[in-house]
């Protein structure tokens, strides 16, 4: 099952030089019963995307909680096994943070990820504007959701886990 783990760029540096992503239980995102339902669509690469949104939505929140990260977003995408997935269908399906939320019952070793996407460096101002507003935005704040809101209109760059180094502040 392919799952989109959401950090920082200082969380990256981290899982770079342990070697994992960690420690467990980690939250990440994937394709969930809820998500398809919420997405309704049966095109993968489709709801896999809307999977990665959410992620990176995630990530805002660990931005507006490490003032010291560069602030740009990351999403860390990981095949794992299905049965490393915990799904908590009851927290799933609380409200619309929470879709297509898993928790991976271990650490990942990063040398498994697929990919490693990240914002651009022109996309910080927006960003960090959102990273400070998401939890605003999270308690109805509609002029906190319009800031949060132009930060997702930054698309995530695609880079390989080889490239996560040049990635690194």
């Amino acid at each position: 099952m392919r799952v989109y783990v959401p950090t920082t760029l200082n969380g990256l540096a981290a899982a770079h030089a342990a070697g994992e992503l960690g420690p467990a239980p980690l939250r990440a995102y994937a394709v969930t019963p809820a998500l398809r339902e919420w997405y309704l669509s049966d095109d993968i690469e489709e709801l896999e995307y809307a999977a990665l949104v959410r992620a990176a939505q995630s990530a805002l929140r660990l931005l507006a909680a490490d003032p010291d990260a560069p602030r740009r977003r990351a999403v860390v995408a990981v095949d794992v096994p299905d049965k490393a997935v915990l799904l908590d269908t009851g927290a799933e399906y609380q409200d619309q943070v929470s879709l297509g939320q898993v928790r991976l019952a271990d650490p990942v070793v990063l040398a498994r990820a697929a990919a490693v996407h990240v914002d651009a460096t022109d996309a910080e101002e927006d960003v960090a504007a959102a990273a400070g507003a998401v939890l605003a935005a999270d308690g109805g704040d509609d002029d906190a959701r319009f800031t949060v809101d132009g930060a997702e209109d930054h698309e995530l760059l695609w880079f390989a886990t080889q490239e996560i180094p040049t990635l690194l502040p």
